[in-house]
């Protein structure tokens, strides 16, 4: 764990029911000191297990459950599996391009995305408010990878982009679209970050027992981080 995790104050929410597992519920650490709300602070954070949802950065605290776990891959070692190799093979033709605001027909693309893939969650149903106050930050300028086949959009990855690292925050895709772009959105991700020469992708939380996380870890090569150790 990073020594400068021990010099800042996190408050403490309310238990609540868990978005990903049923019948428990989760509680999150909120950091409140304003410094750590910067690019520089939050890559301290990002070692340290946190993560961000519009300008508020926070962690599992849950008092009974352990399954959440921070998972990262480490650029200059990343080797892409047979299947991923097939996915770049089979994308040729797409074209990716990272910009710092969307383009005028995102809102579209989200909202099949939701319909299609996530109408019990949280952001159901699609509204760009509630988009913008998830993805978009005062204190960091999220970036915006577009992918396009021929000129049709077909997936956006919000990624945030800091100094020695970079971390997906969010992802949504043309959700019939014959290859998977979830992926391939991470595989570009990955060469953004080989040119930037970050040595980190942060991928968010893994949980096991959520089979809608499992494609991360088939990333090589990752760590976890279990009780505050990167291991892996």
């Amino acid at each position: 764990m990073n020594s400068d995790l021990y010099h800042i104050r996190i408050g403490l929410t309310a238990a609540h029911e868990c978005a990903y597992l049923p019948n428990h519920q989760e509680r999150m650490a909120v950091a409140l000191d304003e410094p750590n709300h910067s690019p520089e602070g939050y890559q301290i954070l990002l070692a340290n297990g946190f993560r961000r949802s519009g300008d508020v950065i926070y962690k599992p605290h849950c008092t009974l459950c352990q399954a959440c776990e921070a998972i990262r891959l480490s650029v200059g070692d990343f080797k892409p599996t047979q299947s991923q190799k097939r996915i770049l093979s089979k994308s040729k033709s797409i074209r990716s391009e990272m910009k710092p605001e969307l383009d005028n027909g995102w809102f579209d693309l989200y909202a099949r995305y939701i319909e299609a893939r996530h109408r019990n969650g949280t952001m159901y149903p699609p509204k760009k408010d509630d988009f913008f106050k998830f993805a978009h930050c005062s204190w960091l300028s999220p970036q915006f990878l577009h992918l396009y086949d021929d000129d049709k959009l077909i997936a956006v990855a919000v990624t945030d982009v800091m100094p020695q690292c970079a971390s997906a925050f969010y992802t949504f895709y043309d959700p019939d679209y014959p290859i998977s772009l979830g992926t391939l959105a991470v595989l570009k991700q990955i060469e953004f970050c080989v040119k930037q020469q970050n040595h980190w992708l942060y991928l968010g939380y893994q949980i096991d027992e959520c089979p809608a996380m499992n494609y991360k870890v088939r990333f090589h090569r990752h760590q976890r981080l279990v009780n505050q150790r990167w291991q892996g």
